[in-house]
């Protein structure tokens, strides 16, 4: 059944399949990739590692999130590993490449929510030129069924195509929400981590000063 009308939607209807496998496989390696991130998120080893870094343990925090597959946990330690340069830089690009697993297929979904339509409106286009010119050759005697297959042609290649955007926009909006909300947690955790690192080397500044200035007065004495 479903095979025979999607015959009847004539050839534009290979490009629509195309673009629904293509769609189809693309939300099932979305949705098992969030299965899979969601297992590995470890919420508890983020705050460990800012309670190391506030104490001044940046090596026993490095050492503790090498391991981790927690995106935020790896922006962090990316983060630890870069103390000494630019920590800024080294978040950021930590973080983009995160984000960009998180936005792996998602291009495919957004040509689909848009092409797919388009593919369909081609179809209605094609279908009705072939009735049209079935209707302006003249001798409609006995050409009913061919006339009335232009007409369902067009509406068979719209409906698959709207279906097609149809199934792929309501994922496409989930996924991008949640690489929304990754973004947010990472610029999150990034700013923290900048501001507890500063901090522990405002301090070790302050400590250095006393120190020298402790050594000064026992020089003088």
């Amino acid at each position: 059944m479903i095979y025979q009308l999607f015959l009847k939607g004539g050839p534009i209807m290979w490009p629509i399949l195309l673009l629904s496998i293509a769609t189809m496989a693309v939300l099932f390696e979305r949705f098992l990739f969030l299965l899979t991130e969601s297992r590995r998120r470890d919420i508890k080893l983020v705050r460990k590692l800012f309670e190391l870094v506030e104490h001044g343990r940046i090596a026993q925090a490095l050492s503790a999130g090498e391991e981790s597959k927690d995106p935020v946990v790896r922006v962090l330690t990316e983060g630890l590993r870069h103390k000494d340069g630019s920590v800024s830089d080294a978040l950021l690009e930590a973080a983009n490449s995160q984000l960009d697993r998180y936005n792996k297929g998602l291009v495919v979904l957004d040509t689909a929510v848009t092409l797919g339509p388009l593919l369909g409106l081609l179809g209605t286009v094609t279908g009705m030129m072939r009735a049209f010119s079935i209707v302006g050759g003249g001798e409609l005697a006995g050409k009913q069924a061919a006339i009335t297959g232009g007409v369902a042609e067009s509406l068979i290649a719209v409906s698959f195509g709207l279906t097609v955007a149809i199934v792929a926009i309501v994922p496409l909006n989930f996924f991008s929400a949640q690489v929304e909300n990754m973004r947010r947690q990472m610029e999150a955790a990034s700013t923290k981590l900048e501001m507890l690192l500063l901090r522990f080397a405002g301090g070790s500044s302050a400590e250095e000063e006393e120190l020298g200035a402790a050594t000064g007065n026992r020089e003088v004495r």
